[in-house]
């Protein structure tokens, strides 16, 4: 079974400072046989992760619609932030992605969808992420869990890290998969979520990230990445 991280930020998200380099290390370290990298509202930053460990990462990108997010994997494109969630989903599958809700059910988040919200697609998205290690409160992971079930959803897990430490905090264990997204579902039927939830300080990190990368923008792969 591999071990496998659905959710992870660089230095390509606004909230992070981690370069791509930095992360796949880290993974390597800890024994994760692959990585989605899950920018927000970019597909740059896995990109740019996939052309130094095509091996390890998937493409992956957190997408802030009208209503919450959606993140997807094994997209060819990027899909713009401010569509609304059935837009954004009708724009992943003409591009034959993988998609899921992100912390669906997370009552801290501004950016999670809520039931309301989650109902309203469910039927329309392959899976809900039912552990994320950035879950403040774990009754909200246990709630989506149990909303995937009672929908026969697939699952997906992730650690969410905007820092080294928090990496492969929560993933999933799942059979073997080849780069494509029909492999990668047939595997997600049979898999496991497994890990914990990370403590709060990495979540003031990202605020520090935020304002660190708006007043010094952080120069990374021929670009400045502002806040």
């Amino acid at each position: 079974m591999w071990k496998v991280d659905l959710h992870a930020h660089t230095v390509y998200s606004r909230d992070c400072m981690v370069r791509p380099e930095a992360l796949i290390r880290r993974a390597r370290a800890i024994g994760l046989d692959k990585l989605a990298i899950t920018e927000h509202n970019n597909l740059a930053g896995a990109r740019a992760a996939k052309a130094l460990a095509p091996d390890l990462i998937i493409l992956g990108e957190e997408i802030k619609t009208t209503h919450g997010e959606i993140i997807a994997y094994f997209l060819q494109e990027e899909v713009p932030r401010g569509l609304s969630p059935e837009e954004t989903i009708a724009r992943l599958r003409e591009q034959g992605a993988v998609i899921s809700i992100p912390h669906p059910l997370d009552s801290v988040r501004t950016s999670a969808m809520g039931l309301e919200n989650v109902l309203r697609i469910i039927d329309q998205v392959d899976a809900l992420e039912v552990l994320n290690a950035r879950c403040v409160r774990p009754k909200d992971n246990e709630a989506a869990a149990a909303l995937a079930q009672e929908h026969g959803k697939l699952v997906t897990a992730g650690s969410d890290a905007h820092t080294l430490a928090e990496l492969g905090r929560a993933y999933l264990l799942m059979p073997e998969f080849e780069d494509t997204p029909e492999s990668f579902l047939a595997a997600l039927a049979q898999a496991q979520p497994q890990g914990r939830v990370s403590p709060f300080w990495p979540h003031l990190v990202s605020t520090w990230a935020k304002w660190r990368k708006k007043f010094f923008p952080i120069e990374y792969g021929g670009q400045k990445h502002r806040a």
